[in-house]
């Protein structure tokens, strides 16, 4: 009988086992990879790449030659005017003709360079904008995973706050029972650990709320269950190797992507509004063609050998240069002043997004800089603070437990110390996210560095 209880027990400890495995621990990095690879806007912005690439490529095939061929077979039935013989013919008639062409355009105050240098600045500046976005993505998932983490740590806090008064109203009953305390005694702890119980079911329902939000964040599957972990990252050391605001302001105008795709747009505007203007200049382009045909009237014994008609006879070249000079055109002419004058102004307002870049940039380095030294002070306060709060409530719990001192003291030693364990908490987890923080300000940010 032993040996069978044993057995079943072993098999339902077995069959309990699928369902631990199937909870999922979510770490900071299975976040990021999931929300790099999830992300729409991330993916969107790729595309804008491959769509930038393509742009780039044809402009540049732009400036080379363009050569063409041409062919035809064809037959009539009826009159047909015989270039070769210089009479109409009446019959079944076979042509074939052939020609090459080519041409190049030598000068038409280099719109066609410019513009090719434009693309070429819009395809950069679009690199720039996917990394940037990938910083986005990275960052957004770092404050909701702090979140939740924060989350995790209250919900901690807040049912030892309600396991501790739990087991000091059970205390309290029975110094009741035997009339060391009064009823009132019993009451006021009752209510203060129903309150703590609220506390940690309201921390509980925010816990689920963030989970979820994080959730939707990253697309995951909603019916999902996990739990966050805690990175480990060494908070004593974090922002010990802060660099001097100077030199970080300095990194942060050499690798914020939002700063550098200003820049390669103001860039890309300048040179098409050369573009633009140019098409206001004189066109200069070389062209040439070759080819030739074979004609064939069906009975007709005099008509000549392919050969011979293709090859020589009616075998012709012509090459050339071609001039176009804009002098009034009405309509198009005003058109591509316009389109110049609007090309000009993308111009001017891309500067005024360049010049707005930098000082985003210079001022989230700079907030972040401080809130990084505040945050490292902070922290360091903090656990002094929850020591103090500690070692406050052990003593006035112990008063109380002796009747020296009262209910109002007992209960404001405790709130003392549990917010003083939040306080820890907050301060903690802050600074453990502020070097991403900071990263992500000055543009350094990098999946592979939050290993």
């Amino acid at each position: 009988m032993k040996r069978a209880v044993v057995i079943l027990v072993t098999l339902g400890f077995l069959i309990s086992l699928p369902s631990y495995a199937q909870r999922r621990i979510l770490t900071f990095n299975d976040a990021v990879k999931i929300a790099m690879q999830n992300s729409y806007m991330l993916n969107q912005q790729k595309n804008n790449l491959e769509l930038a690439q393509m742009q780039r490529t044809q402009s540049i095939a732009a400036l080379g030659p363009t050569l063409t061929a041409n062919g035809t077979a064809q037959q009539t039935n009826g009159n047909f005017f015989n270039t070769n013989e210089g009479r109409v013919i009446n019959g079944v008639t076979d042509r074939i003709s052939g020609s090459v062409n080519a041409g190049i355009v030598l000068f038409n105050g280099l719109s066609q360079v410019n513009t090719a240098r434009s693309y070429i600045s819009a395809l950069e500046a679009q690199s720039y904008y996917v990394n940037r976005t990938s910083q986005d993505v990275i960052n957004s998932i770092s404050g909701q995973y702090l979140t939740v983490l924060l989350d995790v740590e209250l919900l901690k806090i807040a049912k030892e706050n309600f396991n501790v008064l739990q087991k000091q109203l059970e205390q309290v009953t029975a110094q009741v029972e035997l009339g060391a305390k009064s009823p009132v005694d019993q009451y006021n702890q009752e209510s203060q650990t129903r309150a703590a119980e609220i506390k940690a079911l309201q921390a509980e329902i925010t816990l689920i709320n963030d989970k979820g939000l994080l959730t939707q964040i990253l697309l995951m599957d909603p019916t999902e269950d996990f739990d966050v972990a805690k990175p480990i990252w060494d908070v004593n050391t974090t922002g010990n190797d802060t660099a001097e605001l100077n030199a970080l302001i300095e990194t942060g105008l050499k690798s914020r992507g939002d700063y550098l795709r200003a820049k390669k747009n103001e860039e890309s505007a300048r040179y098409a509004t050369k573009a633009a203007w140019a098409s206001m200049t004189p066109t200069i382009s070389a062209f040439g063609n070759v080819g030739s045909g074979y004609n064939s009237s069906h009975g007709d014994p005099t008509t000549r050998p392919f050969n011979t008609q293709f090859k020589t006879d009616n075998l012709y070249k012509n090459y050339g240069l071609q001039i176009y000079i804009p002098i009034l055109g009405g309509n198009q002419i005003f058109q591509n002043r316009t389109r110049h004058f609007q090309q000009k102004v993308t111009h001017l307002n891309s500067q005024q997004l360049v010049k707005n870049a930098e000082i985003l940039v210079k001022t989230d380095v700079l907030r972040n800089y401080q809130n990084f030294r505040l945050y490292r002070k902070t922290f360091v306060v903090s656990i002094e603070q929850e020591k103090a709060a500690e070692i406050a409530f052990g003593y006035e719990k112990e008063r109380y437990e002796l009747g020296v001192t009262s209910f109002v003291d007992f209960i404001t030693a405790n709130k003392t110390f549990v917010q003083a364990q939040t306080d820890k908490a907050q301060a903690e987890f802050r600074l453990l996210f502020q070097k991403v923080l900071m990263d992500y300000a000055t543009g350094t940010l990098k999946p592979e560095d939050l290993e």
